[in-house]
């Protein structure tokens, strides 16, 4: 059975919603732990509760993000991680992590990729009054949400939708389809 690390950075909700796929049985593999940038996340409350393993850190409490990443490798390396599953985090992998799990790492976004990469995809979509978004999932290269696309799902943008009806539609999609993948 494989092993799998979630990266998170804010609320955690596609980290639950692997959780509780795992739990049901619908996936056939082992969340050995959670890891996040944000010490305080409400993913890192989760895990806690959820008796998961789980590491937060303050990049800014290291010399360099080469500093942090080798913990984290080491960190997965001990948990004996198949597999890094990235459901919000908001930093871009770099080569220390990338070059130990090339091609066992992947991400999701809240876009159609290759439309709307980096931060506040849903915001792009409604601002270019596009009509339709949706998610996709990616492996991680070096680049910002560049890799190859493992599944895409579209949602329609209604006209004149806002944020708060389109962003839950977006999650409802990412909470599905993650477990999928």
């Amino acid at each position: 059975m494989k092993n799998i690390a979630i990266f998170a950075s804010g609320t955690g909700s596609n980290f639950i919603a692997i959780y509780n796929a795992i739990q049901n049985g619908y996936l056939n593999c082992n969340l050995e732990l959670l890891i996040s940038d944000k010490p305080k996340s409400k993913a890192i409350e989760k895990a806690k509760t959820l008796g998961i393993n789980h590491f937060s850190f303050s990049p800014k409490q290291y010399s360099n993000k080469e500093a942090y990443e080798t913990e984290i490798v080491e960190l997965l390396q001990s948990h004996h991680i198949d597999l890094i599953v990235l459901a919000g985090y908001m930093r871009l992998i770099g080569s220390t992590i990338l070059s130990n799990y090339e091609g066992k790492i992947i991400n999701i976004h809240p876009s159609l990729l290759p439309l709307y990469k980096g931060k506040d995809a849903v915001g792009q979509a409604l601002l270019d009054k596009a009509t339709k978004t949706g998610v996709t999932v990616h492996y991680v290269d070096s680049g910002m949400d560049t890799g190859s696309i493992i599944k895409q799902v579209e949602c329609p943008i209604q006209p004149n939708e806002q944020r708060e009806t389109l962003e839950p539609k977006i999650h409802a999609i990412e909470h599905k389809i993650y477990s999928q993948v």
